[in-house]
């Protein structure tokens, strides 16, 4: 079961890739990459020189010792990253 949240967080990444983010105040270290895309849509366009992206990944990540799986978006107009959607 998953749950929708859109809370923003900060993250750190290597190559383009989330490699861990704070949510909630808990640091959670990315684990793998189960899946990554890229939806694009002109009206999400802020100006003429944004793509109008939303970069998703999907990651298994681990906040301690508990290995949970998340959805994080980043924002090209924004430049800000949201935690999606978690799984139980």
């Amino acid at each position: 079961m998953s749950r929708l949240y859109g809370d923003p967080i900060e993250v750190w990444t290597r190559d383009g890739e989330p490699t861990q983010f704070v949510w909630r105040d808990r640091l959670h270290l990315v684990r793998r990459v189960l899946d990554h895309w890229v939806v694009a849509r002109e009206w999400w366009k802020t100006s003429e020189g944004d793509p109008g992206e939303r970069r998703f990944w999907r990651v298994e990540a681990t906040p301690g010792r508990e290995v949970g799986s998340y959805e994080l978006r980043y924002d090209t107009a924004s430049n800000g990253w949201l935690l999606m959607r978690a799984w139980d």
